[in-house]
C-alpha cells in the first residue's frame, strides 16, 4: 500500500482503511456464495497441520532440542508459519496474482483510472476469506506451544511479538509487490510466485539451522525469517531488541523501495486503452 506517501497521513489513512473495509465486505459476500470451499479448505489445512506435527514428532523422537530450540518452541514456529501463510493466502497473494493477470491481459486500466491510489486499490481488491482457517489453526498451534513453555509469555514479549509479526507481514507484502510489478516487464511471473510457495516452507524451522547462504537468502531476499522466525523469537523470549530494530528499518526501506518500483513499473505499462 502507499504507506510512505504523505497523502496517507492523517485523513488519508482513514480513507485507506475505509476502502480496505469495503473490499473486505465485498470479498466476504462473494466467498460466501461458494461455501463448499470452506470444507475443502478445512481438509487442506488439516493435512498441512498433521504433516507439520508429524515431522516435528519424528525429529524430536531422536533429540531433545534442535539448534537450541525445544519441541514446544518449534511448535510456536510452526504455528506462526501456518498463521502467516494464512494471512498471505487470504489477502496478499490473491491481490498480487490478480495484478499479474491484469497486466498480462492489459486490464489493469480499471484500477488505474479509479480516483484512488492505484497501489492501494491493487492491494485490497481480493480477499480469500476461507484461508482464514489457516490463520485460526496456526494461532491454535502457537497457543498450544506457548502453554508448554514454562517461562510463559510476558507483556513485553507479547508486544514485541505483535510488532515483529506486523513487520513480517509488511515485508512479505513488499516482496509480493516486487514480483507483481515485475510483470510490467516479464509477462510470465507465475514461476516466481509458485517458487515462493516452496521457499516459504523453510519457515517451518528457525532460520538459524540453515547454512549461511540460505540464511541470508530467506532473511533479506525472501524475508521469511523476519515473518516467522523473528516473531517466534519474541514469543519464546529469545528476541534481542537490535533484531527488532533491524526488522523495523528493513520494513521501512522495503516500503519505500516497493513504492518507487511500483510507480516506475507503471510507466512501462501499456494497457487495453493504450
Amino acid at each position: 500500500m502507499a504507506l510512505c506517501d504523505p497523502a496517507l497521513l492523517g485523513g488519508g489513512w482513514v480513507n485507506a482503511l475505509r476502502l480496505s473495509w469495503l473490499y473486505l465486505r465485498v470479498g466476504v459476500m462473494n466467498e460466501l456464495q461458494y461455501r463448499v470451499n470452506f470444507v475443502v479448505q478445512i481438509f487442506q489445512s488439516a493435512i498441512t497441520l498433521l504433516v507439520g506435527l508429524a515431522v516435528l514428532a519424528l525429529v524430536y523422537s531422536h533429540t531433545d532440542e534442535l539448534n537450541g530450540w525445544t519441541q514446544p518452541e518449534l511448535l510456536c514456529v510452526l504455528g506462526i508459519q501456518i498463521l502467516m501463510g494464512g494471512v498471505i493466502r487470504t489477502y496478499i497473494q490473491p491481490n498480487m496474482t490478480r495484478v499479474m493477470e491484469e497486466v498480462r491481459l492489459g486490464t489493469l486500466d480499471y484500477a488505474l483510472t479509479k480516483p484512488e491510489d492505484a497501489q492501494l486499490l491493487a492491494s485490497v481488491r481480493e480477499v480469500r476469506i476461507w484461508q482464514v482457517v489457516d490463520v485460526i489453526s496456526g494461532a491454535v498451534v502457537l497457543g498450544f506451544g506457548l502453554s508448554r513453555i514454562e517461562s510463559g509469555l510476558s507483556a513485553v514479549d507479547a508486544a514485541a511479538f505483535a510488532i515483529a509479526l506486523l513487520f513480517g507481514a509488511v515485508m512479505i507484502y513488499c516482496f509480493w509487490l516486487v514480483i507483481a510489478t515485475g510483470a510490467f516487464w516479464v509477462v510470465n511471473m507465475w514461476t516466481a510466485a509458485e517458487l515462493f510457495d516452496g521457499v516459504f516452507q523453510t519457515g517451518r524451522w528457525p532460520v538459524g539451522i540453515y547454512p549461511g547462504w540460505l540464511r541470508v537468502s530467506v532473511t533479506f531476499l525472501v524475508p521469511i525469517a523476519f515473518a516467522v522466525t523473528v516473531p517466534a523469537e519474541a514469543a519464546t523470549s529469545r528476541l534481542e531488541w537490535q533484531t527488532l530494530l533491524l526488522a523495523a528499518g528493513f520494513a521501512v526501506v522495503l516500503l519505500a523501495f516497493t513504492r518507487w518500483f511500483w510507480r516506475f513499473g507503471l510507466r512501462n505499462y501499456t494497457g487495453a486503452s493504450a
